[in-house]
């Protein structure tokens, strides 16, 4: 049942998507020939006599589309895409990642409403701490770091995670009383021996769940990876994380070879003989809020807003993690470990707190998807429509029109291109899985 959800879940997504196109088609007098949930051989179909429009329901419950009259190539005749003029074209393109964007929005209103936001607010302080010397006061919401947007106290966690503080000065921007303040200082810091890793509860079953793996650190040199299960440490077992944080004070890193037992796809391995690294790190001298609280309506929209922002923030920063070497291929999910990821977290809390909990954690993630997907469509690829909206600047740049048949062989071969990563994820989805 948990992950006839996650389908009905990505489905709505991609329907809200593709409606957008079909939408603006219609509305821009370009006949639409058939609206598509899913892929494959049709299952169900239905022909509108008034407009001709084929409606089908596909057999593979991923994606889904959106096809017009002559859309890559063909006659200008009346009612093709091609033939239609180029900025109502465009509005066509546009509308699929900006619907995905509006859907994202109206979630996260849906949800900040009925449970509240969650600004960075300073809960405390330390007493003579450089922080507080610079000023920084409880009560303060965070905005800023160094230099970079904090919509919610997720983001400010987030940002301090995937990108390391740093140790000479930190600039900080926040709220008080309506009123913005810059607030710089020099940290302090602590200097220890690290495996370079971030980790959780393993939520189905033992073990501790690594969620963050540093470049160059000797879990990653190791080849650990985001996702791995760690269940021994020196040939002592943990079980939680609590057993790990108890190991680890027990037996503080000295710079000594360490043994590392995880377990990946059901299969237990042994990283031998990890070199910790000396690490210098910022200490922070203030925590801040972390639970959701009421907001009136106009906070509402506006952190309804920032989470959209949030979420398009976060996928930036995990493709530029992708790059720096922070995140890799193998990290990335396909439409089987997003129908997978959404299934566990509604199983999870309806098991630990109650259904409607777990609705409002399936609403949530239904925002992050939405989000996503609208950015990711935007980026200029073939294929995408970040690809096609490309081309389309590029022929108002011009002033005359592109080459339909480069255009066209343009999109096929990076449909076909899009096709294979989307099956090389979803195999190692399903190895995942099995």
């Amino acid at each position: 049942m948990k992950y006839i959800l996650g389908i009905i879940v990505l489905g709505l997504v991609v329907l809200f998507h593709e409606f957008g196109h079909f939408l603006l088609a219609r509305l821009n007098h370009i006949v639409v020939e058939e609206f598509a949930i899913g892929m494959g051989p049709i299952l169900l179909k239905h022909k509108s006599k008034k407009s001709g429009t084929v409606y089908a329901l596909k057999l593979l419950p991923f994606g889904g589309s959106c096809a017009m009259l002559n859309e890559d190539e063909g006659e200008k005749i009346e009612g093709s895409f091609i033939g239609a003029a180029l900025w109502r074209r465009m509005l066509v393109v546009a509308a699929g990642p900006v619907f995905n964007f509006i859907l994202a929005f109206l979630l996260s209103v849906l949800v900040i409403g009925l449970t509240g936001a969650e600004p960075a607010t300073v809960m405390e302080v330390g007493k003579g701490s450089p922080e507080e010397a610079a000023g920084l006061r409880r009560g303060d919401v965070i905005t800023s770091f160094e230099g970079r947007g904090i919509a919610n106290s997720r983001e400010l966690y987030f940002d301090q995670l995937i990108k390391e503080s740093p140790t000479d000065h930190i600039d900080l921007t926040v709220e008080r009383n309506g009123k913005r303040i810059s607030i710089g200082y020099q940290p302090e810091t602590v200097t220890r021996y690290m495996l370079g890793f971030n980790y959780d509860s393993n939520t189905e079953g033992d073990g501790v769940l690594i969620t963050m793996v540093s470049k160059g650190s000797a879990m990653k040199k190791a080849g650990i990876r985001i996702g791995d299960i760690i269940t021994a440490v020196n040939g002592t077992e943990v079980k939680s994380q609590e057993e790990l944080y108890n190991y680890f004070q027990k037996h503080p890193l000295d710079g000594s070879k360490v043994n590392i037992t995880y377990e990946r796809n059901g299969h237990e391995k042994t990283a031998k003989g990890l070199v910790p690294a000396k690490v210098t790190r910022p200490v922070s001298n203030f925590t801040y809020n972390a639970a959701r609280q009421k907001v009136g309506w106009i906070g509402v929209l506006q952190y309804s807003a920032g989470e959209v922002l949030f979420w398009i923030r976060v996928t930036i920063k995990t493709i530029g993690g992708m790059f720096s070497g922070t995140f890799s291929i193998n990290d990335m999910s396909g439409p089987v470990g997003i129908v997978k990821t959404v299934g566990d977290a509604y199983g999870t809390v309806a098991k630990t707190v109650d259904v409607f909990s777990a609705i409002l954690t399936l609403i949530g993630i239904m925002t992050m998807i939405s989000a996503n997907l609208g950015f990711m469509n935007l980026i200029p690829l073939p294929a995408l429509d970040g690809g096609r909206l490309l081309l389309m600047v590029i022929e108002a740049i011009r002033r005359k029109p592109g080459n339909q048949e480069l255009e066209a062989n343009i999109n096929f071969y990076g449909l076909l291109a899009l096709l294979a990563f989307m099956v090389y994820v979803t195999i190692h989805d399903l190895f995942r899985l099995f």
